[in-house]
């Protein structure tokens, strides 16, 4: 079975693996704040456990991805992904409401992002 790399162009795999990544991440920083009452040694290690197939989609969508990113750009895009999950998943899993304070900091990160993917 071919890999992503193999299926997907090498601007666009490391796009879909930081995504698939982030919700891991995301999963394994927060979704043990829905399980308070569970030991803290367990949401360390569910949170690790979960954290590992991170790891297995992080690293590669970064070397992929430095075929055709500078660095900068692959770690921006790696914080406005995980941005975007972690609204998502603030709003849908953990029912937290996002207000208008939050869309507005999000945007400015997103601005900042603009300045990164493009030369002046």
């Amino acid at each position: 079975m071919p890999s992503l790399s193999a299926l997907l162009p090498p601007h666009v795999a490391p796009i879909v693996m930081l995504v698939a990544s982030n919700v891991f991440m995301t999963f394994a920083w927060y979704g043990h704040l829905k399980y308070k009452s569970a030991p803290i040694l367990v949401a360390v290690l569910a949170s690790w456990g979960i954290a590992f197939f991170e790891y297995c989609l992080a690293v590669p969508a970064n070397r992929i991805g430095s075929q055709v990113y500078s660095t900068a750009q692959l770690k921006t895009m790696q914080e406005v992904i995980t941005l975007l999950v972690f609204a998502g998943f603030s709003v849908l899993y953990l029912k937290e409401p996002l207000g208008w304070n939050h869309a507005v900091g999000f945007a400015l990160i997103a601005g900042g992002a603009y300045f990164i993917f493009h030369e002046f």
